[in-house]
């Protein structure tokens, strides 16, 4: 019988642990460059195993491949991340379009399901991995018809997108038709990316194949600059009209319709451009399978979960972010709501782009050690204080509001505010990473990271749509100028309406959410974090699989 890996259930004796290496082996992205989103981050796709694998010979005997060797394959792969970023900026860009549209914190909520795809990948990675035709490639066989169908969605979205964002005259957003098709659109994106992550390990030799981490983190951002900030600045005549031309224009350079055929006409040549003439590395290959097989995988992922210490770190990472829910996940649409372009928001990630590639640098000095959470446990306190910063700059927001926008100095505020929020976002990111990375099993490294990321990402987004979601029921609103309606309901709204009245916010939800989140949160440090601490002091054993025949 060939040997199997199980996860024993071991004792909860505790002595300080070890790190080694920790930050060299993780592979993770930094979370999305926005205002409301705090956990974009990656998760490796299933088949994270540079360890595993094994170098021809030629390669790790003889001479070593300078990176000029491979330079056409690291461009490749660069591209393949670019492309990948695109759908995941195009899905950030949308919440702010709808902001500007007024829909309800409700339909915000709901369309934020479209973020769960790469937080759930490890659902199907397993299936990504095993099933393939061996004659046209492992990795080709998912990538190929992937991106083709990306294309393709993206070129007939191109025809549909403006019915559905309800550009017509007298038609509002169709929120559920949005939220299906984007989804399935991150789903793709998603599974693109397990793809080429398992590619990266293998078009590379093993003297150059850190570069894929490298291609992964600067391609995905790229992709996502574009997709997000580069179509919302070019999408909005205000700015277009004011930076960009001469002679003013009632609509943007371009629109989402002339984006998303532009792409997708991108991908399809791409695609078939990598079907032709790119062949797989048949010569690298997996020395050591972490399963047998797709159940198998499954399996294990079931019995690593079971584990004391895994379990309890899974309970209290899944709910630590509900102290920033409201500040992360709606400050920067009630900004939109308050008159800010969501173009200039956009924008602000800009100056942020050099803090998020230095910032991961410096905290990963005091993350390196053997009790990285010590970092997460400080850092808390500063980040949930932000949380009521925020509030505040949203209530300033319409008192230094005039009739060309907003000065300056207002800007400067909102900059400072973000970057200072970056560094306490970053303290906790970089700390959990390091935590994963020094207890994941190195037997099974792959699996177990990406289970661990994948519950960290998870949660960040529950908080986030349940964030969304509340806003709108916490929310009170009067009928002014008519007697005897109220504004309780959306059916009450449009009688008030249709009455001669209108509804006026009287406590808005958004600040009610921010001072419950924050309270949330402080009592979650206070009486939960020592214990996510002291996770830090369990035996190496209590967090390993052993190998039976």
């Amino acid at each position: 019988m060939s040997p199997t890996i199980t996860c024993k259930d071991s004792s909860r004796q505790r002595r300080p642990g070890s790190y080694q290496n920790s930050l060299d082996a993780m592979k993770t992205d930094p979370p999305p460059l926005d205002l409301y989103e705090d956990g974009h981050s990656e998760v490796v796709g299933g088949d994270d195993r540079e360890a595993l694998l094994q170098v021809p010979r030629s390669k790790s005997a003889g001479s070593p491949q300078g990176y000029r060797a491979e330079l056409g394959n690291i461009l490749l792969l660069l591209f393949l991340y670019v492309l990948q970023g695109i759908p995941l900026g195009l899905a950030g860009s949308i919440p702010l379009i709808l902001q500007s549209k007024n829909v309800s914190y409700t339909d915000q909520a709901f369309f934020s399901f479209v973020f769960w795809p790469f937080s759930l990948k490890l659902l199907w990675a397993p299936m990504v991995d095993a099933v393939y035709f061996k004659s046209f490639g492992r990795r080709k066989s998912w990538l190929v018809p992937t991106q083709y169908t990306l294309g393709l969605f993206m070129m007939y979205l191109s025809v549909q997108v403006d019915s559905l964002l309800g550009e017509e005259e007298g038609k509002s957003p169709d929120v559920l038709a949005l939220t299906v098709t984007f989804f399935l659109f991150e789903f793709l994106a998603a599974t693109q990316d397990v793809a080429v992550d398992g590619w990266a390990l293998t078009m590379l030799s093993r003297e150059n194949v850190g570069y894929a981490s490298t291609c992964n983190s600067v391609g995905q951002t790229a992709g996502y600059f574009l997709g997000n900030v580069l179509f919302l600045a070019l999408e909005s005549a205000s700015f277009c009209n004011k930076y960009l031309r001469f002679q003013p224009q009632p609509k943007g350079i371009v629109t989402l319709s002339d984006f998303l055929f532009f792409w997708g006409t991108v991908f399809l040549i791409t695609t078939t451009l990598v079907a032709l003439l790119k062949k797989e590395n048949k010569e690298v290959i997996p020395a050591k399978e972490e399963t047998k097989g797709i159940m198998d995988t499954y399996k294990l992922l079931f019995s690593i979960i079971k584990m004391p210490a895994v379990l309890t770190f899974c309970a209290l990472i899944l709910t630590a972010k509900i102290g920033f829910s409201a500040a992360d996940a709606v400050t920067g649409l009630k900004l939109v709501e308050e008159g800010v372009p969501k173009e200039h928001l956009a924008l602000l990630a800009v100056p942020m782009v050099p803090l998020q590639i230095i910032l991961p640098l410096i905290i990963s000095k005091y993350t390196a050690g053997p009790q990285p959470l010590n970092t997460f446990y400080k850092a808390m306190p500063f980040r949930l204080l932000f949380g009521l910063e925020f509030a505040f700059l949203v209530w300033w927001t319409p008192k230094v509001k005039y009739d060309g926008g907003f000065p300056i100095y207002f800007y400067i505020i909102l900059l400072l505010s973000y970057a200072l929020h970056q560094v306490t976002l970053y303290s906790m990111y970089v700390a959990i990473m390091a935590f994963n990375a020094k207890v994941s099993d190195p037997l099974i490294g792959g699996t177990y990271m990406t289970l661990l990321n994948t519950v960290s990402n998870l949660g960040g987004n529950w908080p986030a749509t349940v964030a969304l979601w509340l806003v709108d029921p916490l929310t009170v609103k009067e009928c002014v100028g008519v007697h005897g309606h109220n504004c309780g309901t959306p059916a009450a709204t449009e009688l008030c309406t249709k009455a001669g009245g209108s509804c006026v916010i009287t406590l808005d939800g958004y600040y009610v959410e921010s001072i419950v989140c924050v309270a949330l949160g402080f009592a979650w440090w206070l009486f939960l974090g020592p214990k996510l601490k002291k996770l830090q002091d369990e035996r190496s054993s209590s967090w390993k699989c052993r190998r039976t025949s």
